[in-house]
């Protein structure tokens, strides 16, 4: 048995992921995957038309 502090990031991220999936099952993980992939989507699209009207403009902004 492991002893508690003993566990890696890794070890627990995967024990996290497993009590998520027992807890909220598939329907939940289909739900944030949608809405994460519309939101996402929609925000990278933004910032890259941003970055093309600064390129075009001569801006640039760090």
């Amino acid at each position: 048995m492991v002893e508690k502090g003993n566990i890696s990031v890794k070890e627990a991220g995967r024990k996290g992921g497993l009590a998520t999936s027992k807890s909220h099952g598939h329907e939940f993980y289909e739900a944030i995957g949608h809405k994460g992939g519309s939101k996402g989507g929609q925000r990278v699209r933004e910032l890259i038309e941003r970055g093309k009207e600064a390129e075009s403009s001569g801006r640039r902004r760090y």
